[in-house]
């Protein structure tokens, strides 16, 4: 049928489709900051839906507004990532679901270092502190022995 109706396409679906495509921009860690995340994921295994935390639309007819939070994976420059998702979000919607965007809000919510960082980070402390660390427990450990 091509007759005469209309095609409405809900906000949470818009905003769907700009989670997809934040997500896919590289040094994007994850949607949203952590409060949303974890609210997101409680939400998602009570209903089973992905209601993409950290994604807000307002729609006006044809036209949509985004505001997106994002957590930006450690070394990424945080203004390149921002206008990366940014372009990826305004491309997305604009194919995919067929609107005008009119804006595009990121917020740079946290920082994330991976733990592999965190680790080799964690490891070398410990290195170089447990070589001091042996030197002066050799030291009090022949102090506390009797002669």
């Amino acid at each position: 049928m091509s007759g005469p109706g209309k095609t409405v396409i809900a906000d949470g679906v818009v905003a769907k489709v700009a989670g997809i495509a934040a997500r896919e921009v590289p040094g994007v860690y994850a949607l949203g900051g952590s409060a949303a995340r974890a609210l997101g994921a409680i939400r998602e295994a009570l209903s089973g839906a992905d209601l993409s935390p950290g994604v807000s639309v307002t729609t006006e007819g044809d036209t949509a507004s985004v505001t997106i939070s994002i957590v930006v994976e450690y070394p990424h420059e945080l203004q390149k990532v921002a206008g990366e998702v940014r372009n990826a979000v305004e491309t997305g919607i604009e194919t995919i679901v067929g609107m005008q965007v009119t804006a595009v809000d990121v917020i740079v919510k946290d920082v994330h270092q991976s733990t592999n960082d965190a680790d080799a980070d964690a490891d070398a402390d410990a290195g170089s502190g447990s070589g001091s660390g042996s030197g002066s427990g050799s030291g009090s450990g022949s102090g506390s022995q009797p002669d």
